[in-house]
């Protein structure tokens, strides 16, 4: 029987010293205090006007006003997404021929022309008449002039945009759950929907979270172009009229970017406990506790032989 060898001495470990990092951190706070200084010393900032208006509760009916566009667009973006991401995958051409010219005119103008477009909507086309076409009898007549919605022209011209995006988002999601998933659920005897409801889309949820809440957050900032259709109950439009009557556009830009600040903040939290819940067993790397518990285990092992 050999001898048990002797525990070698454990290694006393040096941190390695970054001097640089520390020179570079104290320039940075340093000019980040001067631009502080500045601008909290600057009188053109108003911030008087600032402190007047950064609870207002026309500044916070606008800040609801953009959490419901937000929240509205998004959903048809996500239902449109995925009827799209379907279409793209789906066996017949013309689907993948619709879905591909869809995606190629949102994703290829901007979202404010597009807007523009929306608001002009009810000039282009005052009535609509469903029925049959060329000479037929109408089952159904609608007057857009008589709609005067600007949030509804503001939610839909938001919405068929994010669509294009999310169809992308959710296309990458399922693509990257491999083939031998899909055939081993068939396999089991499930069906297509099955397949995508229990294996497919459990595994996509990791791909296609981070971005869709990028694109929550986006969309929330998009929200501020809405004043092209022209809509000005949310929150931008209504610091920009009140900047029109008080002649002060620079604290009422700051007063609307806190809000968003504040809002995102908010969206950016739940996003990363969104992530962390999906991404559960994803990583298999051992955290310290686990290591060290390992190296106590190998060792006593060692010390049996």
């Amino acid at each position: 029987m050999a001898a048990p060898t002797a525990e070698p001495a454990p290694i006393k470990a040096v941190p390695l010293r970054h001097p640089g990092r520390w020179v570079a951190a104290a320039v940075v706070l340093a000019l980040l205090g001067l631009f502080a200084y500045g601008a909290a010393t600057n009188p053109a900032y108003h911030w008087d006007t600032y402190r007047k208006y950064l609870l207002d509760t026309r500044i916070a009916s606008g800040a609801v006003v953009t959490l419901e566009l937000t929240v509205l667009a998004m959903l048809i973006g996500v239902v449109l997404g995925v009827i799209l991401a379907i279409m793209r995958l789906s066996p017949n051409p013309v689907l993948r021929s619709v879905a591909w010219v869809y995606l190629w005119v949102f994703r290829g103008t901007p979202v404010y022309v597009q807007l523009v477009f929306w608001g002009l909507f009810p000039g282009l086309y005052q009535v609509i008449h469903l029925g049959i076409p060329f000479g037929g009898p109408h089952f159904l007549e609608l007057n857009v002039l008589d709609w005067r919605a600007p949030f509804f022209f503001a939610m839909l011209g938001l919405g068929l945009n994010e669509a294009a995006y999310m169809a992308e988002i959710v296309r990458a999601g399922i693509t990257s759950v491999g083939e031998g998933q899909r055939e081993a659920s068939v396999a089991l005897g499930m069906s297509w929907g099955q397949t995508m409801r229990r294996t497919v889309l459990p595994q996509a949820m990791r791909v296609i979270i981070p971005p869709t809440g990028n694109e929550l957050i986006s969309m929330l900032k998009t929200t501020a172009l809405v004043t092209a259709i022209p809509l000005t109950t949310e929150l931008y439009g209504r610091a920009r009229d009140i900047s029109s009557v008080n002649f002060q556009p620079v604290p009422l830009l700051l007063v609307a970017a806190t809000w968003y600040l504040a809002v995102t903040s908010i969206l950016m939290v739940g996003q990363y406990y969104l992530e962390r819940y999906y991404a559960r067993g994803q990583s298999r790397q051992l955290n310290t506790k686990q290591l060290e518990a390992l190296a106590k285990m190998q060792r006593s092992e060692a010390n049996v032989v």
